[in-house]
């Protein structure tokens, strides 16, 4: 799977960045949005690859080549609502029940569903929601009508699933390392475990969501700086501050 969005959707980490491909550095490598370049390249590596163009905002490309099937990849869209899901659910049973789903539900209604809840309703943390997730899965959300990304990866990384930012400053995502580095060549690194990133809250930890998640360097064979990792700082807590929303309230402007 691959998704790339524009720097206007998802804004990606600094500390992702390596100093060569920071935008203004004059990087060698084009934009990964740039006639859909990378789209193209993913189509090319992985065969009978469905792109979609998200206008402005990105793209999302899927594929069935070479997948796991222990971890298969799915793909849906309801009410303008994109989702890529690569894993498994453990408790689909009861997530069905939590959100009224019916029985021919599967892991990608799933998601988009818990996302429609939190953006519509708002019950819950978000933290809480993606914690309530049990399995190996890593997403990647969409929605079209408030240009808004939402994605998440287990706890233990057991889906690959990196993540860089292109020569503009778009953010990158995809379950092939390759196609991450293509697009954004030093500027990469796996997924965080147990975390999940917004367009309005950026990079987060559901599993302590408390702590901070702080970025650490990434340094190559070569001695080079490329990306970062990012880590919970157990030593640096959150300020309690977290708001009550009511049943009107859009979800995504607090997270």
């Amino acid at each position: 799977m691959l998704a790339v969005f524009d720097r206007s959707v998802a804004k990606c980490p600094e500390a992702l960045q390596s100093p060569q491909q920071q935008p203004g550095a004059g990087a060698a490598a084009a934009s990964a949005l740039k006639d859909g370049a990378l789209g193209h390249h993913f189509a090319t590596a992985h065969p009978a690859a469905v792109n979609v163009n998200l206008g402005s905002s990105g793209l999302l490309a899927y594929s069935l080549d070479r997948q796991n099937p222990l971890l298969p990849r799915l793909f849906a869209v309801v009410d303008d609502i994109f989702c890529l899901f690569q894993g498994h659910i453990e408790n689909v049973a009861l997530l069905k029940q939590q959100y009224g789903l019916n029985k021919t539900a599967n892991e990608v209604i799933i998601v988009i569903e818990a996302y429609r809840t939190l953006r519509d309703r708002g019950p819950y943390p978000a933290d809480q929601v993606v914690r309530d997730i049990s399995g190996k899965f890593a997403f990647v959300l969409f929605d079209s009508s408030c240009k808004t990304a939402f994605l998440a990866s287990d706890v233990d990384g057991n889906v690959p699933f990196f993540w860089g930012s292109d020569s503009e400053g778009n953010l990158v995502l995809s379950d092939d390392a390759e196609v991450v580095k293509k697009g954004c060549g030093k500027s990469f690194a796996p997924f965080p475990k147990g975390c999940f990133f917004t367009s309005s809250g950026g990079l987060r930890s559901y599993e302590h969501p408390m702590n901070e998640v702080k970025p650490v360097p990434r340094v190559d064979s070569s001695g080079q700086v490329c990306g970062a990792t990012f880590k919970v700082d157990a030593e640096t807590k959150k300020e309690s501050s977290m708001p009550r929303v009511g049943s009107a309230a859009n979800w995504s402007s607090h997270y």
